[in-house]
């Protein structure tokens, strides 16, 4: 564990090191193995540092076989020697962060509720920690977000220290560790004594701030959502122009924007409705229209059409209104939108047509996909055919 210079100082944003091993994993991804190294691997929910190797490009660090490698975007040469390495500082930091946001958090669970995190996972736009509940009230939420608040604000220290197995029992710790031997503990005196192998800085002021975004429920146990330190403004600068430019569309100010919106909504629910209603009276008329122009095809009453962009619900709902009126017809509709073809076959009472079928015989036509029953079925396809050659070719097929 020497050889991870991040373990004894997060701050360390360059450093030299000799190359120890150079290769390429089963994927033809190449990667270099350095004597020590301050990039951080994934692990522990905390994602990798990316930076430069002597210029190129750091793109992924990974602990595999016990070794630190790390993947570059264009392998370094290999009669290479020593290096000097850099790390992205602005996302090492904020790793940093939220790290040791997510220790402070969890620890105010515990201390006000004794609510247990079992995971953690820290993300490009926010953190989630799981906690060991099945159920949260909003005012616990609130309660534990000001208490973590507090101890930052109390600037604490923040340390890291190296205990051997035995002297495990001598701290209050979080959790079990994980490890028997290299027992590395980040601790915030008197509130957080955790083992972790992550970065975290010096104090618990640079962490800034923490705020709660989200929860919800994910399998028997309670999810949170939160940012950290930098996080947090970028997250109000986003929202605020959010705010703003909804502001802006109901004219109305923040204090009023939900007001605003519900009469929105509540205005859009009403012409949804006198459109559904004045879409109905529309097809009402075309179907006593239809009723009343019939034809007899091969000893079958056959009512038919062909219309333009109806969704497969409208021409099911429209068949639905001629069977009403007309107990002994069969029904043909057919609708055709850029190179789909939809339709619905429906009969009657009085007739025997099996409808399943004669859709199956078209749909293989189509390449289509459909369903339904001997007495209704639906369907639709890719096809070049217009909607006039589809209704024609069901017709011819109902003389066979």
């Amino acid at each position: 564990m020497k050889d991870r210079l991040y373990y004894f100082d997060p701050y360390i944003k360059t450093f030299s090191a000799k190359v120890v091993k150079q290769g390429q994993d089963p994927t033809g991804d190449h990667f270099v193995v350095l004597s020590e190294t301050a990039f951080y691997p994934t692990g522990g929910g905390q994602p990798h540092d990316i930076g430069k190797i002597n210029q190129h490009d750091v793109i992924n660090v990974e602990e595999v076989d016990g070794e630190v490698r790390h993947y570059t975007a264009n392998p370094i040469p290999e009669d290479t020697n020593e290096i000097t390495g850099e790390i992205n500082w602005q996302r090492r930091f904020d790793h940093m962060q939220q790290h040791a946001g997510q220790h402070i958090l969890s620890a105010a669970f515990v201390e006000l509720y004794g609510f247990e995190t079992v995971s953690f996972h820290l993300g490009k736009d926010y953190l989630t920690i799981d906690l060991d509940v099945d159920d949260i009230k909003e005012e616990i939420l609130v309660q534990v977000e000001s208490l973590a608040n507090q101890i930052i604000l109390e600037n604490r220290p923040i340390e890291t220290r190296w205990i051997s197995k035995e002297e495990v029992t001598q701290y209050p710790l979080r959790k079990k560790p994980t490890v028997d031997e290299n027992i590395r503990l980040v601790i915030i005196p008197e509130f957080d004594y955790n083992g972790c192998g992550g970065t975290h800085p010096n104090s618990t002021g640079e962490v800034q701030a923490i705020k709660i975004l989200n929860w919800e429920r994910q399998r028997k146990k309670i999810r949170v959502s939160f940012v950290c330190g930098n996080r947090v403004i970028h997250q109000l600068h986003q929202k605020n122009l959010v705010l703003t430019k909804l502001s802006q569309l109901l004219n109305a100010p923040e204090s009023e924007m939900e007001n605003a919106l519900s009469r929105v909504l509540e205005t859009k629910k009403e012409l949804e409705k006198s459109l559904e209603e004045a879409q109905d009276n529309i097809m009402s008329h075309k179907v006593q229209v239809l009723i009343e122009q019939p034809m007899m095809f091969n000893e079958q009453l056959i009512i038919k059409d062909v219309l333009n962009d109806y969704s497969l619900q409208q021409l099911q709902k429209m068949a639905r209104m001629v069977i009403s009126r007309a107990k002994s017809a069969n029904v043909f509709l057919v609708s055709k939108t850029m190179n789909k073809i939809q339709f619905v076959f429906s009969r009657g009472t009085a007739s025997n047509l099996n409808m399943k079928q004669l859709a199956a015989e078209l749909l293989q036509v189509i390449d289509g996909k459909g369903g339904g029953s001997e007495s209704q079925a639906q369907g639709g396809g890719e096809t070049n055919l217009s909607a006039e050659e589809f209704l024609s070719l069901t017709l011819e097929k109902l003389k066979g």
